[in-house]
């Protein structure tokens, strides 16, 4: 394929890195909290040949301009606006974590017809039963901002939290590279807009095709959790993978890409509706 082009709209709302044929189906990949569009560049590469790969600096990251109001809704809206100012038709999104968590906002409130969705580490809802979970989680994300760390200085231990097993320093390395260029209000911004999610009530209404991959040793996104999720899918197909962590895109790409590519390979053929 020829090297992943960094564009941003017309706008200049948005930046993004593309890959691949004009006109092919667009496969859309949404990050994480502490990622952007860069951390995709495996999937942009593997997908390219069949696909037009895009990978979106979410709102606030990379040159992204900011939301005046940060909520997964608001995201899913912002991607809704991304879709079309680019006239990507009925695309496959492919969301990590928070990014997952757009997907299923985008798709329960139908802000847009996809043809598969990927939901790669992520929950249908923000922490469980326990209050002080959530509390806790804020708290340990956003505490050693208050007392006075950088981006820069979390970004080697926050990168490495996320991965899992002896991982790949290239990837440590893009990891936190990434989550040191977040600037702190993007990150506080996130971190916040997962209060209150739960979209679990509409799981069983998801009507396309749609994965879900896990990691086994992902502390974020656990991969039991996962794989109920998958249950309340209807037709949804589940994968986990071993000694992974929260980043199994960038950790394992061959895996990760297999897996995605197979999948969209099978079930797009079949012809089945978009919703």
């Amino acid at each position: 394929m020829g090297q992943a082009i960094a564009a941003t709209t017309r706008d200049g709302r948005f930046s993004y890195l593309a890959a691949g044929p004009d006109g092919a189906q667009p496969v859309v990949f949404l990050h994480g909290i502490g990622g952007g569009a860069r951390l995709w560049s495996s999937q942009l590469e593997s997908f390219a040949p069949r696909y037009r790969a895009i990978a979106l600096d979410l709102p606030g990251y990379g040159g992204s301009q900011p939301l005046a109001e940060t909520g997964i809704r608001t995201y899913a809206e912002a991607v809704a606006d991304f879709l079309r100012t680019l006239r990507l038709a009925s695309p496959v999104l492919v969301g990590h974590s928070i990014g997952g968590m757009i997907v299923q906002t985008y798709m329960a409130d139908r802000l847009g017809p996809i043809r598969a969705a990927v939901l790669a580490q992520t929950t249908p809802a923000f922490g469980g039963k326990d209050p002080r979970w959530a509390e806790e989680f804020v708290a340990a994300r956003l505490g050693p901002l208050d007392r006075g760390e950088t981006m820069p200085s979390l970004a080697p231990a926050i990168a490495a939290s996320l991965l899992g097993e002896d991982p790949d320093p290239a990837a440590f390395a893009l990891a936190r590279d990434c989550v040191a260029a977040v600037p702190e209000a993007t990150w506080r911004a996130s971190v916040m807009a997962l209060v209150g999610f739960d979209k679990r009530e509409a799981l069983g209404r998801i009507s396309v095709p749609t994965l879900l991959i896990a990691g086994s040793k992902d502390q974020n996104a656990p991969a039991p959790t996962m794989a109920k999720m998958a249950e309340r899918i209807p037709g949804a197909e589940y994968v986990c993978l071993d000694g992974i962590g929260h980043l199994a895109f960038a950790e394992a790409p061959e895996a990760f890409d297999g897996a995605v590519l197979d999948f969209l390979n099978r079930r797009l053929a079949t012809g089945e509706a978009a919703s």
